[in-house]
């Protein structure tokens, strides 16, 4: 015989009045735990009186959870709600592993209403048991299904960060970490991003040692062990990705020498052929953004002398020869050098860094021969240098406030920094004997008045610059398209470069799993 809104009420009432002798109305529980065979209001009401006295009946504590549980899984989601948001009355002792295991396999409702319910309940049970709650939440991340560990990541990610600090201990910091480690044995780039994100606002690895620990974490995703393969876009794409991750990181302590010594050795030598994984990607320019951020913070390096070599004979490529002059003494339009100068300002800026511990390589580790062309090449993109500052002056003269913001203006202003920039650069190496001592601020980032012993991304735009929002973990994926700045024609005239820093790709937006081969399907909910 079915239960009846009656026998609920009868039996809670039964239970109620006992107050000290519960145990000894074992019957009146049970017909509540039968409410949930009931009509809607007999569920209703279920989901309600199970929890109040699930503590004092030991004995039949699977029984209710099991039953709790068929009242999530009903078909009226008002019902589910109202079981969802009585779930942390079970968290109690060892059950805290199952609830959270059961509410993070709930995480893939479609209903916008349930999944707030779902998030309302796993925070209310963290703020109880951290530890047991995240046992049930990365349980489900290595083996559950795809939704349910997409969601359960993106939790971490959002929620662990508005936890409180007697809440967030170091024990359980710690967990975090480990159990993280784990799971990016095998990921995607988005899940990549997004548990970084977790782990480095972990208190417990806000020191020196810990930036350094992450980025031990980083460079064994980017298996910098292993050659580049060029021609796989998934391949380019993680470099690219665990490049980003670890560049906040870096600092006059914690050193990006294995990066920086990677781009030089497999990087470099095969820019001309990577694949970039995302169409409108300038995948070379992108490159050599990223080595150009690195260079300042590299640290004592074996193989310095082969790698400063690398990155000359590639500023070298980059920097053309004058052009014949024809009889007349003019040059012939269609034999003009193109001027790439946004390549130039990074191969110019992280040879500059990286002479200053080597600095007598133009001296004496390249003959003659070489460096009397290589000083031909800066005198000739001296001169056109000059050219484009003085029509970029001109056409900025007299502009401000709203006038600098069109998106023009900008890349004007952008296009006057890059080029000042390597006018200073230059200027260093034509000393006799080549200085090192200018500084300068990449044209993609703000300037900083003081640099911290670990500076983080900037996180504002400053005016005019067009570089793109920093934060201390690179922002989610950007397939915006990169804006190319053509300066008024001439004899110098070129394609300034690009400009934005925008973050891009994410391993192939998660086709299969992007770093370490097929991760399992786990058991269904």
């Amino acid at each position: 015989m079915a239960v009846t809104i009656e026998d609920l009420y009868k039996s809670y009432g039964v239970l109620a009045d006992a107050k000290d002798d519960l145990s000894q109305h074992k019957d009146a529980y049970q017909v509540i735990l039968d409410g949930v065979k009931g009509g809607p209001k007999e569920k209703r009401l279920a989901a309600q009186f199970i929890p109040k006295f699930f503590s004092s009946f030991p004995e039949l504590a699977d029984s209710a959870i099991n039953a709790q549980l068929d009242l999530c899984e009903d078909e009226d989601v008002s019902i589910r709600r109202q079981a969802i948001k009585e779930l942390p009355r079970f968290a109690t002792g060892e059950n805290i592993l199952r609830v959270a295991d059961i509410l993070t396999q709930l995480l893939q409702t479609d209903d916008t209403a349930e999944f707030n319910q779902v998030n309302g309940s796993l925070i209310a049970i963290f703020k109880m048991d951290a530890k047991g709650t995240l046992g049930g939440l990365f349980s489900q991340i290595l083996q559950g299904e795809d939704i349910v560990r997409e969601r359960a990541i993106k939790f971490l990610s959002t929620k662990l960060k508005t936890m409180t600090e007697e809440v967030m201990t170091k024990e359980v910091e710690d967990y975090i970490f480990a159990e993280t480690k784990k799971v990016l044995e095998d990921v995607t780039g988005e899940e990549f991003v997004l548990l970084m994100r977790v782990v480095s606002n972990l208190r417990v690895l806000q020191t020196m040692n810990g930036r350094q620990m992450l980025v031990e974490l980083v460079v064994e995703q980017a298996f910098l062990e292993q050659a580049l393969n060029t021609a796989d876009p998934d391949t380019v794409d993680r470099l690219l990705q665990c490049t980003r991750q670890a560049l906040p990181l870096f600092s006059k302590n914690v050193h990006s020498t294995r990066f920086i010594t990677y781009f030089c050795e497999h990087v470099l030598p095969n820019l001309s052929a990577l694949t970039s994984p995302v169409a409108e990607l300038d995948i070379q320019l992108e490159v050599l953004k990223l080595l150009a951020e690195m260079s300042p913070y590299c640290g004592d390096m074996d193989k310095l002398e082969p790698n400063l070599n690398m990155l000359f004979t590639k500023l070298l490529e980059f920097m053309p020869l004058p052009p014949d002059e024809a009889e007349n003494g003019e040059s012939s339009a269609n034999e003009e050098p193109k001027l790439q100068f946004s390549y130039v300002e990074c191969l110019l800026f992280g040879f500059h860094q990286l002479g200053k511990k080597l600095p007598d390589f133009l001296i004496d580790k390249v003959d003659a021969e070489r460096l009397k062309d290589f000083k031909i090449r800066l005198q000739y993109f001296a001169r056109g240098l000059q050219v484009y500052i003085r029509q970029l002056r001109v056409a900025l003269q007299g502009k401000t406030g709203d006038a600098l913001k069109t998106d023009e203006n900008k890349m004007k202003v952008v296009a006057l920094k890059i080029t000042n920039n390597i006018n200073v650069l230059i200027k260093d190496l034509f000393h006799n004997p080549p200085s090192f001592k200018s500084t300068v601020t990449l044209s993609w980032k703000p300037v900083q008045k003081s640099e911290a012993v670990a500076p983080k991304r900037p996180s504002a735009d400053e005016m005019g610059t067009g570089g793109s929002t920093k934060k201390q973990i690179s922002p989610l994926p950007r397939r915006d398209a990169r804006q190319i700045y053509n300066p008024p024609s001439g004899k110098y005239s070129a394609t300034i470069g690009n400009f934005t820093n925008e973050q891009h790709g994410g391993f192939r937006g998660g086709r299969g799993r992007g770093f370490r081969g097929n991760r399992s399907r786990g058991r269904p909910y």
